[in-house]
């Protein structure tokens, strides 16, 4: 199933359904697409749509069995492929994210953290060795790194970004509140803390419970 391609949004579906799926896995042996709409509430035909996109398992009136698509959503998403990463910035975000397991769960394993700060170069965090970033270069070129985690301020994003893509690196997930410029062929995905944070500011001004 991984051959086919889908839209960036159901994209950002999958992981959602098969993290729902994975918790229910041993109290429903099967799931409809109606059932996992309600669970999460979103739009039935939707998630019909997204789930026949990367499944041909499922059956009329019948439904899925809940192993054989969570196993199509693990191929399709590459659970069971090693995507290594390097983390930029090795302050408190970057830190968080070194000593969170969950990565390993969807094939990603941050194999290096580096810093710019000689302060933070040589500490540890999440069982890794803050390195310089002199050391970037190599640690991409031995590990085949293609994907990049930047946790800079905005002010340096910029330039960690382009020595990413210097070294080799294709895709990065960006936690830094700036508008990064990448060549073609180089995914950005920002992931913008400060906007999902004026949602949630606005809904409790507008009085939500």
């Amino acid at each position: 199933m991984s051959s086919k391609t889908v839209s960036i949004q159901t994209l950002r579906r999958l992981p959602l359904y098969l993290h729902w799926l994975r918790s229910v896995r041993d109290a429903l042996p099967g799931i409809s697409a109606t059932m996992l709409a309600d669970a999460l509430g979103l739009n039935d035909v939707q998630v019909r749509k997204d789930l026949g996109s990367v499944s041909g398992s499922g059956r009329p009136k019948k439904g899925y069995v809940t192993e054989e698509l969570i196993a199509d959503l693990e191929a399709y998403l590459g659970c069971d492929s090693h995507s290594p990463a390097v983390l930029i910035g090795a302050g408190n975000l970057g830190r968080a994210l070194l000593s969170y397991d969950g990565f390993s769960d969807y094939g990603l394993e941050i194999v290096a953290a580096f810093d710019a700060s000689p302060s933070v170069v040589g500490t540890t965090a999440g069982g890794k060795t803050v390195l310089p970033m002199e050391k970037l270069g190599e640690v991409c070129r031995s590990r085949s790194v293609r994907l990049g985690i930047i946790t800079v301020p905005a002010a340096g994003a910029q330039n960690a970004c382009d020595t990413l893509v210097e070294h080799g690196v294709t895709a990065i997930w960006n936690f830094a509140p700036t508008t990064l410029k990448v060549p073609h062929g180089v995914l950005v995905e920002n992931e913008n803390l400060a906007s999902s944070l004026a949602v949630l500011s606005k809904h409790l001004i507008d009085g939500g419970a």
